[in-house]
């Protein structure tokens, strides 16, 4: 009868074929900690892990307001869009025939006889 070989090789020696445990046979990490934790190395240790994360909120407040300002882009050029189009329709609205087209469904004409300049003396006045 032939025996387990998936089980003996699980058991044995799978947890130090992974990649942890390869970094840590090389760079042999317990030598450091033989005394205890080396507390002259928890100051600058502590500042670079604060700089990483100060870093790392700048950078995602950054993204932050380039995603809020092509936002605003888009809704600029829109509104851009929507200005050129009611300026364009007031334009054709306001000209003297589309005037006189309304005018004229309220029953008002024009006047043909043209304006008279009103003149006022010193002595008038």
């Amino acid at each position: 009868m032939s025996t387990n070989t998936y089980k003996n090789n699980a058991s044995g020696n799978s947890g130090r074929n992974s990649f942890f445990a390869l970094l840590e046979n090389y760079l042999n990490v317990e030598r450091f900690f033989e005394d205890g934790l080396p507390v002259k190395f928890l100051p600058p240790i502590l500042f670079i892990t604060f700089l990483c994360i100060l870093y790392i909120g700048n950078l995602h407040s950054a993204e932050k307001n380039i995603r809020k300002i092509s936002k605003l882009q888009v809704e600029v050029e829109d509104l851009r869009a929507d200005y050129t189009t009611l300026k364009a329709d007031y334009m054709y609205t306001s000209k003297q025939s589309e005037v006189a087209l309304k005018a004229a469904k309220l029953g008002l004409v024009e006047s043909n006889i043209p304006p008279s300049k009103i003149i006022i003396t010193k002595d008038e006045y």
